[in-house]
């Protein structure tokens, strides 16, 4: 499972505009006055609805058209949909990767794969111009780590690239890294490294040295620290980071923890029929 689900790390792509990430003491319940087209956007992929999401993604864009956030956020929704239409989130729930690499493939979209590269292509651009100009710029380095997130799963899950997947991996948690360094609190970006860690550190022992030799941390209570503190003081990937977390959970035949994370989840984002299917099943094989 080196790129099963290496997807996860970013796939929602959270397009959080850093200086806009709320402190703890507010996080939890964002004011309604607050909210904005980011907010309903990134809830509109929890909810599966992903015509909404790029709407709010496109209303965000012509308010701030140079800011990559908005270009990568709307990379993220042709991605997901494209997950979402290829069971990629259910395949994550497997609790073997012989089932993983057994389920059925349906053909990629072609012409979603090429809005989805116009998309990281606007997004590196702007970045780039930013981080010309400061190179602590929060949101071009938030940017930048998305962008190489997604390729990798493009990679990996779409075109079994994993040796590309692999290489924009590392670059994501480069840029994650360089993000965290001038932003300590910004907990969305430990999403970028957690759960590659946490499926890097679960291989066997001589591929975690060689994943290492290449850069890779394979660090398995590691990245699910990344993970919880990503749900606990995260905002746009909070409800995301359970999710990953529950996928974890699944795999470590914990599945009362799972099933605590799913029935929360589905709670908040009923019109996701992901979360009950999934319910459903940790149910019956209980």
């Amino acid at each position: 499972m080196i790129v099963a689900a290496l997807w996860v790390s970013c796939a929602l792509g959270v397009a959080v505009r850093a200086e806009d990430v709320p402190s703890p003491a507010t996080e939890d319940v964002p004011s309604p006055d607050i909210v904005s087209a980011l907010d309903r956007g990134f809830s509109g992929l929890y909810n599966l609805d992903f015509v909404g999401a790029q709407r709010d993604f496109a209303a965000w864009q012509q308010m701030h058209p140079d800011d990559p956030v908005g270009q990568v956020s709307e990379a993220a929704g042709f991605l997901f949909s494209e997950f979402n239409r290829m069971g990629v989130l259910e395949s994550q729930f497997y609790e073997n990767d012989e089932s993983f690499f057994r389920r059925s493939k349906p053909a990629p979209d072609p012409v979603l794969r090429d809005h989805f590269q116009a998309a990281i292509g606007r997004a590196e651009n702007l970045s780039h111009a930013r981080l010309a100009k400061d190179p602590k710029d929060r949101d071009a380095l938030f940017a930048l780590t998305l962008s190489s997130g997604l390729q990798a799963d493009y990679a990996a899950l779409i075109e079994k690239r994993n040796l590309a997947s692999l290489r924009f991996t590392k670059q994501a948690s480069a840029s994650a890294q360089q993000l965290l360094a001038v932003c300590h609190d910004c907990y969305d970006a430990l999403l970028a490294t957690g759960f590659s860690k946490y499926i890097i550190g679960s291989m066997a022992a001589p591929v975690r040295w060689v994943l290492r030799l290449g850069g890779l941390s394979s660090d398995k209570q590691g990245g699910i620290a990344d993970l919880q503190k990503t749900a606990e003081h995260g905002h746009y990937l909070a409800p995301f980071a359970r999710i990953l977390l529950a996928i974890a959970y699944v795999r470590e035949k914990d599945k009362a923890r799972a099933l605590q994370l799913l029935i929360g989840l589905r709670r908040e984002f009923p019109a996701n029929t992901l979360f009950s299917r999934e319910i459903a099943h940790l149910q019956s094989s209980r």
